[in-house]
Formats: structure tokens, sequence, C-alpha cells
């Protein structure tokens, strides 16, 4: 009898040994890492096939033509799977109470250090803006364009009327940031229905701010590859429209989870973290609108559409 006691007390043991003692979220063996950089590549690689595929081009190697569109979309649904698959880990753990305080705090500082690398990269689209911008003459030489004159806008260009669809967009992406907000005090107060309902309005002004931007773009007088201009307008608020695509899609995934229940008023940093992303969103426009729209186009003929 004592040594089973004793058996019982080294086992007790050990398994307190074993127990968790810290703040740390320790993650499992996961192939979402290596899954996600075998899209990246694929989607890479199949980018530069698809590029080559619509100019009409060949993109050889090892004697075999990839010069084609298919590749690319198995690198982007590799990628998208992966992102799902690998979300949805994290949510699980975060629903079992892996997320501890300290864990939560390391997420928010993730977020930042993306959202901060963001801004680096809207940073340099601006930088090709304003270098040509206040250089035009360098800059319409280097692009070996026919639009001459060394001022900005380039002689010969008709820019979109700020006033116009770009007021609009900003009026909506404002409207959108309010209703976020409007979601997060929600929630904070355990309100769902405001949740869903601020959620789901956010979505709807996104998807209405990509459609006018579609338009805008469909009807616009001047072309990316026809002048430096065309080329620093599009760059900028084109990857600005895609950043709404991807926010969206985001606030989308929060909306499914709130009709879910998922968030609660302590623990909710996957909304959190897409709100902060949709507020970046926000101000990056209202610095294009400005910059770009304003007085990027002033004194240039206006196109009526």
């Amino acid at each position: 009898m004592p040594g089973t006691e004793r058996d019982t007390l080294g086992i007790s043991q050990m398994a307190d040994a074993h127990q968790k003692k810290h703040d740390y979220h320790i993650i499992d063996p996961s192939p979402w890492p290596l899954l996600a950089s075998i899209g990246a590549f694929i989607l890479a690689f199949g980018g530069i096939g698809y590029m080559r595929y619509l100019s009409g081009g060949a993109f050889s190697l090892f004697g075999i033509n990839f010069a084609n569109p298919w590749i690319f979309y198995i690198g982007l649904l590799i990628t998208l799977y992966t992102m799902y698959a690998w979300w949805a880990d994290t949510v699980k753990e975060a629903h079992e109470g892996h997320h501890t305080r300290v864990v939560s705090l390391h997420l928010r500082y993730g977020m930042i250090m993306f959202i901060a690398s963001e801004v680096m990269f809207f940073v340099a689209w601006f930088w090709a803006f304003f270098d040509a911008s206040l250089f035009p003459g360098e800059a319409i030489q280097a692009a070996r364009v026919e639009h001459t004159g060394g001022v900005w806008p380039p002689k010969g260009i008709e820019v979109l009327d700020p006033w116009h669809l770009p007021l609009y967009n900003t009026v909506i992406l404002l409207l959108s940031g309010t209703c976020v907000t409007w979601a997060h005090h929600a929630l904070l107060h355990n309100d769902r229905k405001g949740l869903v309902n601020g959620l789901a309005l956010t979505v709807a002004l996104g998807v209405l701010f990509s459609f006018v931007q579609g338009y805008e773009y469909a009807h616009a007088p001047f072309a990316f590859k026809e002048s430096i201009y065309g080329a620093t307008f599009f760059m900028a608020t084109g990857f600005h429209g895609f950043h709404v695509l991807v926010g969206t899609i985001f606030l989308i995934v929060c909306l499914i989870r709130a009709m879910r229940g998922d968030f609660t008023p302590k623990q909710h940093f996957g909304f959190e973290a897409a709100a902060w992303y949709w507020h970046f969103v926000d101000v990056v426009w209202l610095f294009l609108f400005f910059s770009i729209y304003i007085w990027g186009g002033w004194g240039a003929p206006i196109a009526h559409m």
C-alpha cells in the first residue's frame, strides 16, 4: 500500500509538472506555414506566366511553356484555402482559451506592425506620385511618352472631377468608418443587434465603394500606360481599392462570426483587427483624395463623365 501511494504521488507530481503555468501559447505543429509558402510561390510564378499569356508572349522554363492562367489560379486556390484553414485554427484556439491576455497583447502588436508595413507600402506610391508631380519634366522625359510641357498633369491629360465620384466615395468611406465604430461600441456593451447591424452597413458601404471605383476606372479619360500621370494614379488608387476589397472580406467574416455569437465584450480581437484595418483604409483614402484627386489635378481640364 505505501508503494502504491508513492506511485500515485509520483504520477500526480509529473502531471503537475506538465501543466501549463504560463500565459503564453505553445502552438502545436501545423502544416499551414509550409503550405502557405508553397501557395505563395506558385501564385507568384503563375502570375508571371499569366502576364506573359495576356501579352501574347512565352514563359519557357526547362523546355516547358508556362504562359497560361491556370498555374496562377492553382496558387490562388492554395493560398485562399491556407488562409481559411489557418485562421479557422486561430479561432478554435481562441475558443479553447489559449488567447490569454499576454497572447492577445502580442496579437495586437503583430497587427500594429502589419499596419505599419502597409503604411510604408503606400508611402512608396505617394513618393512616386509626388516625385513625378513636383518634377514633371524629368518624370515625363524618363517615361518617354508623347505628353510634353513640363507641367503637371501633363499636357493632353483630362482629369477626373474630384467633387463628383471621388467625393462620393470619400463620404461612403467616412460613413463606413462610423458604422464599424458603432459596431465596436455595440459589442463592448454586449449589444448583439447593434453589432450585426453596424457590420452589415459597413460591408454594404465597402461593396458600394468598390462598385463606384470600378465605374470610375471604366470611364476614366486616361489609361494606365499612356502617361506617367495614369501610371501613378492607377497604382496608388488601385492598390487602395484592393485593400478595400480585402478589408470588406475581413468584415464579412466578422459579420458571419458575429451572427454565430463568437465575439464577447472581453474577447474579440478578430473584429478589432478588422476595424483597425478598415480605419487605416479610410485614412489612406483621405490622403489619396486630397493629394491625387484635388492637388494632383489642379488646373487641368476636367473630363465630364
